[in-house]
């Protein structure tokens, strides 16, 4: 399933994108499905099983995933479905971040070999972390605001997984059953202010600074993370290239190494790292700037766009 946050008209739920123009609303569609099945209580079931948060919804494991599904299969086989409100037309729900409150984002830095080498680095030993906050996050449908605090904006391609279930000291041959799903995220660097100092926070947390979508692809849709191609365009220039069978740690390596470290919860997102080709090491450095559009695809995932927008102030 391709999943999603959605809103229309100051309404936000989760949903289905259903051949990329039929959006399914999980909450409602389900709260239907178990009053056809004449059940008691189906508001509490449907807020316990099937919520209207991704947060929440994710709390629930495959058991909330496979009752999705029976939402799915319900709305799609009402007549009236539309308008009772259980299914929109793509062109009139605006796409958020399938995630847009997350317990922890997780970053990890160095972890392509090109992108390594092209900042004059060496191969880590373990995986480089930090971290950038929810105040980041902004939607497949939104524009990246470059705020008058830098003239040193750069983009990072990142392909992303979202944990689905507790992890504590996960094995790698068992990590994949704690993932979630897929998506994208452009990790905006302001660039002269990561490097003011040796930790790289302030440069990496910057309001709207983490757009991420345009949906999350469960993972019983993408078995298996390796082999995908990554590919990020400013203004149809590509500028960064490369395939997830090029990462030095695994998606498996990642959460084995971070559930040792901490515990993940369901809803932390993990961006896994970007490749070669960052605006910062071009000869000359080319950064953003207002009007440019950034395009992010990854096979099997999908696309993320945005556009960049000067701000009048931070």
């Amino acid at each position: 399933m391709k999943l999603i946050t959605f809103e229309m008209n100051g309404y936000r739920a989760i949903g289905a994108v259903l051949k990329e123009d039929i959006i399914v609303d999980l909450h409602e569609s389900y709260k239907a499905y178990l009053q056809s099945q004449n059940k008691y209580r189906y508001e509490e079931i449907a807020n316990a099983f099937v919520p209207s948060t991704m947060e929440a919804f994710l709390q629930g494991g495959d058991e909330a995933i496979e009752e999705a599904k029976k939402a799915i299969a319900f709305a799609e086989q009402q007549e009236d479905a539309t308008t009772r409100k259980l299914i929109y037309a793509r062109d009139t729900v605006k796409f958020l971040s399938p995630i847009n409150n997350p317990e922890k984002i997780i970053c990890v830095g160095h972890n392509y070999r090109e992108h390594i080498l092209e900042m004059g680095r060496e191969i880590p030993e373990f995986p480089v972390v930090f971290a950038k906050f929810a105040n980041t996050i902004i939607g497949p449908e939104d524009d990246i605001p470059f705020y008058p605090i830098s003239e040193q904006l750069d983009y990072e391609a990142e392909f992303v997984f979202i944990v689905g279930k507790e992890a504590k000291n996960v094995k790698e041959e068992d990590a994949l059953d704690y993932v979630a799903g897929y998506s994208i995220a452009n990790d905006v660097t302001y660039r002269d202010i990561q490097r003011r100092t040796l930790e790289w926070l302030q440069g990496k947390s910057v309001d709207g600074s983490a757009p991420i979508g345009p949906w999350m692809v469960t993972r019983d849709e993408l078995a298996d993370p390796s082999g995908l191609g990554v590919t990020l365009k400013v203004n149809g220039e590509v500028r960064q290239q490369t395939n997830t069978e090029n990462l030095v740690f695994t998606v498996q390596k990642l959460i084995a190494f971070l559930s040792n470290l901490m515990t993940l919860k369901p809803g932390d997102v993990v961006l896994t790292g970007t490749p070669g080709g960052v605006g910062v090491a071009m000869d000359p450095p080319q950064f953003l700037k207002d009007g440019d559009v950034v395009t992010i695809e990854i096979d099997k995932v999908g696309v993320l766009e945005n556009r960049v927008k000067a701000q009048g102030g931070n």
